[in-house]
């Protein structure tokens, strides 16, 4: 598990670089709330939206999970702890006025990019 990349695989590269060409600046790889040990892919502070990039087999993506071979009592209870601990960091940042962007590795990079656009300018417009 240690050659698993944490950060820069190419569904990251891909959604950052389309965003980016949307015209808008984030933050890579980092903490919203600095007291919660939870890092976003791309974060925008002060539209307050954090961009999760979730790994179909790490996060149980329901069109394209498959059930490990080997071990597959180990990878199951790690994919659902995985997917708690996802909802725990969406409610967690949600108290804190935060909108959570959960993006699947398969979609569409530009697609998806267009979806944070979205989530970051209406953020904007309603702040106070």
């Amino acid at each position: 598990m240690q050659s698993n990349k944490g950060r820069d695989t190419k569904p990251e590269l891909a959604l950052r670089s389309a965003v980016h060409a949307l015209g808008l600046r984030y933050r890579v790889s980092a903490r919203p709330l600095k007291q919660v040990r939870r890092t976003a892919d791309l974060v925008f502070t002060k539209a307050k939206v954090a961009v999760f990039l979730d790994g179909c087999f790490w996060h149980g993506c329901p069109e394209h999970h498959t059930v490990a071979v080997t071990n597959s009592a180990f990878w199951a209870a790690k994919v659902e702890g995985n997917r708690t601990r996802d909802r725990d960091t969406d409610r967690q940042l949600e108290d804190a006025g935060w909108v959570s962007v959960r993006v699947w590795e398969h979609e569409d990079a530009e697609e998806a990019a267009r979806r944070v656009r979205d989530v970051v300018c209406a953020r904007r417009l309603n702040r106070p």
